[in-house]
């Protein structure tokens, strides 16, 4: 879109080469010459920047700057003069101008600094979105709790956000721990300032120190320069420290000054770096046990667990199941401009079911692999590829089980035989209408044991 920018001088003139000046750059030109005038069409048009004249009869542009910015305080307004001094520059800066310019002016110090105001507040209007996008994408209104487990930790979640308090997230893998966290930083004051994560897992011991503490140049072999480390990066916002349960103890003793103190100490380095954090750690083990079996730090843990949050596992608040399949479905629908419309009783039995060890990271998992596959637009069992262990029954070729999950990998292993069949055991025709990669095939071949003499067709 073409930025607009109004001009504002009580010389036509003056206007007039404004104009010319800036329509040559590709602008759209509000041409004014009288104040109440522009200040009207400010009130009922879109701009995207002002440029008036500081000296002009009735209302000067400071008093024009000062109604601007009770129109819209992120208007970006210039001022144009011809008696620059230190103190018009300080009077302007004080009531928000973005900059000034003295007459006569040079057309490209001035066509520069209308593209540097135009960027910033492009800048400020994208982070501004982002940040709408972002608080909308973790408000929690928008987490799906249906269940009485998961409306008491959402309401936990609300409180703590408001305050500045540590907070220890605990719950099985795939629970949305991280998802949590995020919630809490941007339901808090420090919404605007960084939200930075780390998997402490992911890193060696000495690693991990540098990754957060940071490191100065040579304290190390290949520290070839000075690193501030992540809860320095994190200044004003939130560290989110994932995993915390698999650090060592001479970490987790650092990690307490940290805490206690608010300084951190670069790994080589000697001074002290005050740090304004706000700490969200997570973990899947039980931190009480580990104190009780001396892998924790007692101290640690009541400094880091000052407002603890258990995730229930998909299991336990089984009201969550359908709706959160439902938002997985239009999430995966959107993503891959597919149109499913629901699955059909028995993937719907299979969601109910089904006990999620992965929790609601696999239920997601499942949705997005049924969107990928779905041959129709309701999703059956065969499109989302269910792989567990096989029952006896299906190994025995029995009767079908009563057992779901044993009758869903009969059923699976059938569908195999009979594609096989109807394409003369030729893999790549049956994977190619099973909808999966040959691999895939091939390891479901193994697992049913289709091919060894059980029915199956060997052939290449």
């Amino acid at each position: 879109m073409t930025p607009r920018l109004a001009v504002l001088d009580d010389e036509q003139r003056m206007v007039d080469i404004l104009a010319m000046v800036l329509r040559r750059e590709g602008y759209e030109i509000g041409s004014f010459t009288q104040p109440s005038a522009a200040l009207e069409s400010l009130r009922t048009e879109p701009f995207d920047l002002l440029i008036s004249d500081l000296k002009m009869p009735g209302m000067d542009g400071v008093e024009v700057l000062r109604r601007v910015k009770m129109l819209n305080p992120d208007l970006p307004v210039i001022l144009l003069t011809a008696h620059a001094t230190v103190q018009t520059a300080i009077s302007a800066m004080r009531e928000g101008a973005f900059d000034y310019v003295e007459k006569p002016f040079d057309n490209d110090e001035l066509k520069v600094l209308v593209r540097r105001a135009l960027d910033v507040t492009r800048l400020a209007r994208e982070n501004r979105y982002l940040r709408a996008e972002l608080r909308q994408q973790y408000a929690l209104d928008a987490f799906v709790a249906e269940s009485l487990a998961m409306r008491e930790v959402m309401d936990l979640v609300r409180r703590a956000a408001r305050s500045r308090s540590t907070v220890l997230i605990a719950g099985e893998s795939g629970t949305g721990k991280e998802m949590i966290a995020r919630a809490v930083h941007y339901h808090s004051d420090r919404v605007g300032q960084p939200f930075l994560a780390v998997n402490c897992k992911a890193f060696a011991e000495g690693v991990l120190e540098s990754e957060l503490f940071g490191h100065e140049k040579g304290a190390f072999t290949g520290a070839d320069r000075m690193k501030p480390g992540l809860f320095e990066r994190a200044h004003g916002g939130t560290v989110f420290l994932d995993e915390i349960g698999e650090v060592s103890s001479d970490f987790q003793g650092k990690l307490l000054r940290v805490l206690q103190e608010k300084t951190v100490q670069r790994v080589g380095g000697a001074d002290e770096r005050t740090v304004d954090i706000r700490v969200v750690a997570a973990t899947n083990r039980d931190l009480r046990v580990e104190v009780a079996a001396g892998r924790f730090r007692e101290d640690l843990y009541f400094r880091l667990a000052v407002i603890p949050v258990q995730l229930p596992p998909l299991r336990e608040r089984r009201e969550d199941i359908g709706p959160l399949a439902q938002h997985f479905l239009a999430k995966w629908n959107a993503e891959l401009s597919r149109q499913i419309r629901g699955w059909n009783a028995e993937v719907e039995a299979y969601l109910l079911k089904h006990s999620w060890p992965g929790n609601v990271r696999e239920l997601e998992n499942t949705i997005e692999r049924g969107v990928v596959l779905a041959r129709g637009n309701v999703l059956a069992l065969e499109d989302l590829l269910i792989d567990t262990e096989p029952d006896s029954a299906v190994r025995e070729g029995g009767d079908r089980p009563a057992d779901l999950q044993s009758f869903l990998d009969q059923a699976a292993a059938e569908r195999i035989r009979t594609v096989l069949k109807e394409v003369h055991g030729v893999r790549l025709e049956a994977a190619r209408r099973l909808g999966v990669d040959r691999t895939t095939l091939y390891r479901l071949m193994r697992k049913y044991r289709i091919g060894d003499g059980q029915g199956g067709v060997d052939t290449p």
